[in-house]
């Protein structure tokens, strides 16, 4: 039995529930709506904007380094293999999963869910909740190499002898990051679930 079947609904923002019909939560004012029927339309508008703003992440400069000999610049995947060679193969691996493969494994993720609801598929429904609430824990991690250069932004400052600044990547890595988070938030759960209920 739903809340939907039982003629309920609950207010999102604070759990209050009502009697389905009802537009205004009584406990907090919010908008009450059984389903956020833009929920697809947001979801890919904010994947899409996150898939675009992670290819400069991935093609410019994310550290912008500066010595008395000479000035480089480190994409994530030039960090990832300096790294390498440097002998800090953990470190290495870290930034690459970080980096790499989680951002991409979300846009995966949040693009399988949006397909899943937009073609009615009804099976696995309980893996497709527990990808979701992955992807939605997942997403407040993702801000390491963000967090990383801005340390060291921050203490490597020894004037003429050294600085470190941040490149346009790192813009874009936290771009993408927050248009994926959005995605996730946007994604209605629920549709997981009606989908099944449709079919049967």
């Amino acid at each position: 039995m739903s809340a939907r079947k039982a003629g309920l609904v609950a207010c999102r923002s604070c759990g209050q529930v009502h009697q389905l019909g009802s537009t205004v939560c009584k406990r907090c004012g919010g908008p009450l709506q059984s389903r956020d029927e833009q929920s697809l339309q947001k979801v890919w508008a904010w994947l899409i904007a996150g898939i675009i703003a992670y290819i400069p992440a991935n093609v410019y400069p994310m550290l912008l380094t500066s010595t008395l000999i000479e000035r480089s610049e480190s994409t994530i995947i030039g960090g990832v293999v300096e790294l390498v060679d440097y002998g800090s193969y953990g470190v290495a691996a870290i930034v690459f999963i970080a980096s790499v493969m989680i951002p991409i494994g979300k846009f995966v993720a949040v693009g399988y869910l949006a397909l899943s609801i937009q073609y009615g598929w009804n099976d696995r429904q309980h893996q497709r909740h527990r990808a979701y609430e992955v992807v939605e824990f997942i997403g407040r991690w993702s801000m390491i190499d963000v967090f990383v250069v801005a340390i060291l932004s921050a203490l490597v400052q020894l004037e003429t002898i050294a600085t470190i600044n941040p490149g346009i990547a790192a813009v874009s890595f936290a771009l993408s990051v927050i248009f994926t988070m959005l995605a996730a938030q946007a994604f209605d759960s629920r549709l997981i679930w009606d989908a099944d209920r449709t079919t049967t």
